[in-house]
């Protein structure tokens, strides 16, 4: 039987704007204030997936949540009627108006682990929402996740879903931007790799000094045991965290994997050499040969890996083995990235193909291409049993490029959040796109 990863990339909703809501994220906050296009975010993305579909890569979509989220602000005591609530947040706490309207769901890297059935004690796809509780302003995704998850992956016979773990700091998970899988065969039993930046209960691992760790060990250990992983399908690694201190803020900032290989900057990970030969190891005992590439930081440093985005890109595996990368456009711009892409693509090695693509709106506020989607690894079976609204087309695409057209502002900035249209143009919008990609009932105005 066949099988295939499936990227899910994030529709990016309506609401784009540059809060600076991320800290430690450098580009979340150093373009914070900035006006945003919403209209030129969402085709940016669109033209990625239909590109990425275009090229014979299996490519779905993932909607975006409700924004302004009303409902959380009334939960902070604003009342009233939703546009009173709306005028109130704005004049006496902004912030929060901000947070409650972020489209940061748009990285969707962070909407969720996923476990392959071929991995699991039951045989089932697993999904657990993360539950992002490091920052406010993603915190508050998982029950909409929860409920877009559902009714994309609905079969309860192929697929199982859990709910976000305890929002405390003990638990932070920051779903699969710190989690990989490597296999010889998406449809063949793999080993799952869980990145942590710090532990909540065991004082001997190192902690950063300056960003929070986001994702802890407890966390990624939780999921496993959700997931009903084995023991010997699973290795554990430590994010370095100096590269945290530097706006490392998720694994996928600096490494990216695929089938067999692990891309990864030399500075990524305490005791690399350990790591590599437990992953080596692993993958051996189900017929894998894994495969690393180091980046030296003698060619690109840590500031050029965050502010290009390298290691933020998609690996992707051709059907002759080769492997491509998809990279944003900012590092075609920084010299030493590009040098190294060209010595690395020219070399004969793993990796034999870049192509650039341009994210602007989406990498101003601090998400690369691999931000931008969730991998889904699904045989032919399942993916038969997927919601087939959300997997894209050439008609899809088509439908979907007119909806943002038709509802999207081409300019947002912060004082714009406080106009209660905003809002009835979003659950508009919101309630026309879930027709169209046949999702039913997800959004909290839908539903209540």
């Amino acid at each position: 039987m066949k099988s295939y990863e499936v990227n899910f990339d994030g529709l990016v909703g309506p609401t784009h704007n540059y809060g600076g809501l991320s800290y430690g994220n450098v580009a979340s906050q150093s373009n914070s204030q900035q006006s945003s296009n919403p209209k030129e975010a969402a085709l940016q993305g669109l033209a990625k997936m239909k590109a990425l579909m275009d090229m014979g890569f299996q490519q779905g979509v993932l909607a975006p949540q409700e924004r302004p989220d009303v409902a959380a602000l009334r939960r902070l005591g604003f009342s009233g009627t939703d546009a009173q609530v709306i005028e109130r947040a704005a004049k006496e706490a902004m912030p929060l108006l901000v947070a409650s309207c972020s489209a940061s769901s748009m990285w969707v890297a962070n909407a969720a682990t996923v476990s392959p059935s071929a991995d699991t004690a039951d045989s089932r796809v697993h999904f657990t929402a993360a539950n992002l509780n490091c920052k406010y302003h993603r915190s508050i995704e998982h029950p909409t996740t929860s409920h877009v998850l559902g009714a994309m992956f609905a079969n309860q016979q192929h697929f199982a879903h859990h709910a976000a773990l305890p929002a405390v700091a003990q638990f932070g998970d920051e779903g699969a931007a710190n989690h990989t899988r490597f296999c010889r065969e998406y449809g063949e039993a793999g080993v799952e790799f869980f990145v942590f930046g710090r532990s909540a209960f065991d004082n001997r691992f190192p902690a950063p000094q300056k960003y929070p760790a986001r994702q802890t060990l407890e966390a990624s250990q939780a999921v496993a045991r959700l997931h009903g992983l084995r023991d010997e399908g699973v290795v554990y690694a430590q994010q370095n965290p100096n590269v945290i201190d530097q706006g490392v803020f998720h694994n996928d900032v600096i490494a990216v994997g695929n089938g067999e290989v692990l891309f990864y900057h030399e500075d990524a990970f305490l005791e690399t050499d350990k790591m590599l030969a437990e992953l080596q190891g692993k993958l051996a005992k189900v017929g894998g040969n894994f495969q690393s590439v180091c980046v030296p930081r003698s060619a690109v440093t840590v500031d050029d890996a965050v502010r290009s985005y390298l290691f933020n890109s998609q690996l992707l595996s051709r059907a002759d083995g080769s492997m491509l990368l998809i990279v944003p456009q900012e590092c075609q711009a920084n010299e030493r990235v590009w040098a190294y892409l060209q010595s690395l693509t020219s070399s004969g090695g793993l990796i034999r193909e870049v192509k650039v693509f341009d994210l602007k709106q989406s990498m101003q506020n601090g998400g690369g291409p691999a931000c931008l989607r969730l991998r889904v690894a699904l045989n032919e079976t399942e993916l038969a049993a997927v919601n087939p609204g959300v997997i894209m087309t050439a008609p899809l695409y088509g439908s979907l490029t007119a909806w943002v057209e038709k509802h999207y502002r081409d300019r947002l900035s912060e004082t714009d959040l406080a106009d209660p249209q905003l809002l009835l143009e979003c659950r508009t919008a919101l309630d026309e796109l879930t027709q169209i990609l046949k999702l039913g009932a997800v959004y909290p105005f839908q539903i209540n």
